[in-house]
């Protein structure tokens, strides 16, 4: 599935070296395609209070989009 840059999606794994988890929202700042020629996206993380707390790439079937039938859910970032 082909993302809109600069909006939201949901995580579909965790990401321990940032300490991310399953089902964070992350912004997509940028399309690129990996040496293997599948596609993937820089995305940036951010705490609820908007400061960023990791920037790093997955790939694209690493994502999944927003539903309506989704609420936010605030957690506690921990060491991984």
């Amino acid at each position: 599935m082909k993302f809109k840059l600069y909006t939201d999606a949901v995580l579909r794994r965790d990401v321990p070296k940032y300490r991310l988890k399953r089902g964070d929202v992350v912004k997509l700042v940028e399309r690129h395609v990996a040496p293997d020629g599948s596609r993937g996206y820089s995305i940036e993380v951010f705490n609820v209070l908007g400061e960023t707390v990791a920037v790093t790439a997955v790939a694209e079937t690493d994502l999944e989009p927003l539903r309506e039938n989704e609420v936010f859910n605030a957690r506690q970032l921990v060491a991984a």
